[in-house]
C-alpha cells in the first residue's frame, strides 16, 4: 500500500513539473513587451502572416489528422511525385485559399485594430465590445474554413500513397517515443506518452 501510495505521490509531483513546464507559469511577467504592439493581440509577424494570407496555425486539426494542405503539397511536389495535372490542381486550390485569406485576413486584421483601439480609448460601452468581439470571430472562423477547407479538396487530388508519403515527409508518422521534441524533458516526455 505504502508503495502505492508513493507511486501516486511521484506521479502527482511529476505531472505538476510537466504542467508548469508547459503553462509558463514560471514567469511572471508573460506579457513584458507586448504594450507596444499596434494590436495588442497580434504580433508583426502574425499581422503579416494574415496580410500574406499565410496558414496562421488555422488548419491544423486537418494537417494534423492525415489532410495534406496545398502549400505544404506544393512544397513537396518532387518528392510527392505529383502528376503534371495534380500539380496544375494543386495551383489552383492554392491560389484561391491565398486570395480569399488575404482578403479576409485583412479584414481581420482591421477589426482587430479596433478592437484595441476600443481599449486605448478607455471605452466602457459592452455592447460595442460585443459587436467588435462577434465581427472578430465571424472573420477568424471564416479564415479557419478557408485555410480547413483546401486540405479537404487536397484529399481528392491525392493518391492514399501520396499522402502516406506526405505525412512521413512533414514528420507526422515519428514514435513520439523516439523523437522527444526540442525544449522537453525526455523523461517526463517519455512518461506523458507511456513509453517504456
Amino acid at each position: 500500500m505504502k508503495y502505492l501510495l508513493f507511486g501516486i505521490a511521484v506521479l502527482g509531483i511529476l505531472s505538476a513539473a510537466l504542467f508548469a513546464q508547459h503553462s509558463g507559469s514560471s514567469d511572471p511577467q508573460p506579457y513584458a513587451g507586448m504594450e507596444n504592439r499596434e494590436i495588442a493581440s497580434l504580433s508583426d509577424q502574425d499581422v503579416e502572416d494574415l496580410l500574406a494570407g499565410r496558414g496562421w496555425g488555422l488548419a491544423l486539426p486537418a494537417e494534423l489528422n492525415g489532410m495534406p494542405g496545398p502549400t505544404h503539397v506544393l512544397e513537396l511536389a518532387d518528392q510527392l511525385n505529383l502528376s503534371a495535372a495534380q500539380r496544375e490542381q494543386t495551383e489552383a486550390i492554392f491560389n484561391a485559399m491565398k486570395a480569399e485569406a488575404q482578403y479576409i485576413g485583412q479584414q481581420f486584421v482591421d477589426a482587430e485594430a479596433a478592437l484595441t483601439a476600443y481599449f486605448v480609448a478607455k471605452q466602457d460601452d459592452e455592447t460595442v465590445l460585443q459587436a467588435l468581439l462577434n465581427q472578430s470571430e465571424e472573420l477568424r472562423g471564416q479564415l479557419r474554413f478557408i485555410h480547413l477547407s483546401r486540405h479537404i479538396e487536397m484529399t481528392a487530388v491525392l493518391s492514399d500513397d501520396q499522402i502516406t508519403a506526405y505525412q512521413r515527409l512533414r514528420g507526422y508518422d515519428s514514435d513520439p517515443c523516439e523523437n522527444v521534441p526540442d525544449g522537453h524533458d525526455a523523461s517526463l516526455w517519455k512518461l506523458h506518452n507511456g513509453c517504456s
